[in-house]
């Protein structure tokens, strides 16, 4: 093989050596990219979680026996039936 043969060889090695570096530093930088968003994910996820804790803390609060009794009584006006104001319906 002549010179200018083995210098072309060279130079097709050197090109492909270049892009293939070049493949690695995008592949890497994909991969950052991509565990950053799965972290931020993550974290939005964990926080969704926590809030959905709270309103089903809230929700049972809110929707406790004692409380709809004294939302009826105090907010409502809403007594309990004397015996004589109560109609039994037959089926």
């Amino acid at each position: 093989m002549s010179t200018a043969g083995w210098r072309l060889v060279i130079a097709v090695l050197w090109v492909a050596v270049l892009a293939s570096a070049l493949g690695v530093i995008y592949a890497k930088h994909e991969a950052r990219s991509r565990f950053n968003e799965l972290q931020r994910l993550t974290q939005e996820r964990d926080d969704l979680d926590i809030e959905w804790g709270q309103l089903q803390l809230e929700q049972s609060t809110w929707a406790t026996h004692g409380r709809v009794e004294h939302v009826a009584r105090d907010d409502l006006h809403m007594t309990i039936p004397q015996a004589s104001d109560l109609r039994i319906v037959q089926p």
